[in-house]
């Protein structure tokens, strides 16, 4: 690989200098490039936080088990019981707030598990 020649070094930076149009296009694109490198994290960041605005709207949490998923179906894959559906922000408050039912006992909606020996 060979070294760029000096005079090709002070042809750049002639063109540079002098006020020509060939000058100011070099200048030009050269501060292009430099706003784009600038710019570019804020713009991918605008653009990840919109993903993830995006992705948390789709997210539905079971009112009965806690899972949080983004299938499309009407039931939960873990409990099998119905999601809710997506509102609107009131009426999403208003609906949380008249959800929660404290009428049924802790005993008919847990699972009893007993632990047995077998003997094999």
């Amino acid at each position: 690989m060979g070294r760029f020649p000096p005079l090709l070094w002070l042809l750049l930076l002639g063109l540079l200098l002098l006020p020509t149009a060939a000058g100011r296009v070099l200048l030009d694109v050269a501060g292009g490039l430099l706003i784009t490198l600038l710019a570019l994290p804020f713009i991918l960041g605008g653009l990840g936080w919109i993903g993830w605005k995006v992705l948390q709207s789709r997210v539905r949490t079971c009112e009965a088990c806690g899972l949080s998923t983004m299938t499309t179906g009407a039931q939960c894959p873990a409990c099998g019981s119905m999601l809710p559906t997506k509102k609107s922000g009131a009426a999403t408050a208003a609906a949380s707030a008249a959800a929660v039912d404290d009428s049924r006992p802790a005993s008919d909606v847990t699972i009893d598990i007993k632990a047995e020996d077998v003997d094999a």
